[in-house]
């Protein structure tokens, strides 16, 4: 019954409550690799907490330079020949920029972060 009267259910007038939060410094609280079924690759996904927001929430792309250019990717999980993440790729770049090795050594670092759009990314250069 509360299904049918969804069906009569009229189109609001308020606009939504997005927030945008600002460019600061967060730390990274816990690591996983997920799956993208989209394009059926492994991608690292960072769950950080910001320090104007009481919930964490997950971010996965970083901003770096490459060719003199600030680019925004996403960080993808690629390996290499030797079964190791892949030099030069945008993970390695972050993670080399964070300075560590491994990505599970991310959980606990403090990162800097910019605006791509009105989304968060790491800021790595």
């Amino acid at each position: 019954m509360e299904t049918q009267e969804e069906l009569t259910t009229e189109i609001g007038t308020t606009e939504s409550e997005k927030q945008i939060l600002k460019p600061k410094r967060v730390k990274i609280v816990s690591v996983k690799i997920i799956l993208v079924e989209k394009v059926k690759s492994k991608k690292v996904a960072c769950e950080v907490k910001h320090p104007d927001r009481e919930e964490t929430f997950t971010m996965s792309s970083v901003a770096y330079l490459q060719d003199r250019n600030v680019v925004t990717k996403g960080l993808w999980f690629n390996k290499d020949s030797e079964g190791k993440i892949q030099k030069g790729s945008s993970l390695a770049v972050f993670l080399e920029k964070v300075g560590v090795k491994t990505i599970s050594s991310l959980v606990g670092k403090e990162v800097d972060t910019e605006l791509d759009g009105n989304y968060l990314c790491f800021k790595a250069y």
